[in-house]
């Protein structure tokens, strides 16, 4: 006796359906994120090239809810390199550390600043004396945001005790320096890569780096939909027999 061959049931064409309709759904979603990701890049590269916005502009920005990060900035003061602390980095592919240093501003005020990497060589302020700049300064890079969490249970604790850092904790770092919460400006300020005395740290070692992975993922999608149209479309031409 032949095998029978049977065409789908309403069951089978209900399921083909859900599955169609979540696999679109899937592939417009990462369209729609694939727009919103090339807006933020594009907003971040603006805010980045931008002519450098003044501390209280930046402040007043941050208070009113908006997105600092990457603005680009300048601020002045005087740098306590006493209070230095050490952000684990490598700068291709060396080993050392971003200095982050408060900068005392005129109002008394103190915004912790990256001044950039040194290699483990240098972490000893006393080996680049030269760079330990005194005096008023005007600093000019890129406002970072404050984080309010370890980014990853994968990243190491810090050892503040150490003034040794493994994710920037800005008031940790501020402890460290002795600088009270309300002398604390809540961000950061990466210093840009204009030269530096002596050569260290080197500046401008900010990375804008945001994958943007959205359309091979929504090619992904609407392929597995298409996949399963033409299955299907297979399954129904069959001739019972």
């Amino acid at each position: 006796m032949a095998d029978t061959v049977r065409r789908p049931g309403w069951g089978t064409i209900a399921a083909i359906v859900i599955a169609l309709i979540i696999l679109l759904s899937l592939g417009t979603w990462q369209v729609e994120r694939l727009q919103w990701k090339e807006a933020l890049i594009a907003e971040i590269a603006a805010r980045s090239t931008a002519a450098p916005m003044a501390l209280p502009d930046v402040e007043a920005r941050e208070k009113s809810g908006a997105d600092i990060d990457y603005v680009r900035m300048s601020a002045t003061g005087h740098f306590e390199h006493a209070h230095e602390q050490y952000f684990f980095a490598t700068d291709d592919g060396e080993v050392g550390y971003h200095v982050y240093t408060p900068l005392i501003l005129p109002d008394g005020r103190a915004i912790f600043v990256n001044r950039g990497f040194v290699p483990e060589a240098l972490k000893d302020p006393a080996k680049r004396q030269q760079g330990q700049i005194t005096g008023d300064v005007t600093i000019k890079g890129l406002a970072r945001a404050k984080l309010t969490e370890k980014p990853s249970w994968v990243v190491p604790d810090n050892e503040a005790y150490k003034q040794l850092y493994f994710w920037k904790d800005l008031d940790e770092m501020a402890a460290q320096a002795a600088v009270p919460s309300g002398k604390l400006v809540p961000f950061f300020l990466d210093a840009d890569a204009s030269p530096n005395p002596g050569g260290w740290p080197k500046g401008g070692v900010t990375q804008i780096d945001l994958p943007n992975n959205h359309l091979s993922y929504a090619v992904t999608w609407y392929g597995l939909a298409a996949v399963l149209v033409v299955v299907s479309a297979l399954a129904f031409r069959r001739k019972p027999s």
